[in-house]
């Protein structure tokens, strides 16, 4: 599924247009966004958990050259899934 039949199913199942529905889409994603970004856990009961993550430092190795390159410190987004999520997914 991509974001064009997201957009189709949403529409559908709360009975707006496609433009309320990938406007109503966007302003999740962007408020999702903005709080990760400021650091926070964005907690959907029954869905899941989305929420940042620090890598630390480190080395990788080119595979073509087999040189050594230093990976800097990251933030990487990370989702954990709800018991309910868990639950549809696995057919209970």
């Amino acid at each position: 599924m991509n974001k064009g039949d997201l957009v189709s199913a949403v529409a559908e199942k709360a009975n707006l247009t496609k433009v309320q529905a990938t406007e109503a889409l966007d302003a999740a994603i962007d408020a999702i966004t903005a709080a990760l970004k400021a650091g926070d856990e964005v907690k959907l009961v029954g869905f899941g958990t989305f929420a940042v993550a620090d890598r630390a430092a480190g080395t990788a190795r080119n595979p073509r050259t087999g040189e050594t390159i230093k990976v800097p410190a990251s933030k990487t987004p990370k989702f954990k899934a709800g018991a309910g999520l868990k639950e549809a997914v696995n057919g209970k």
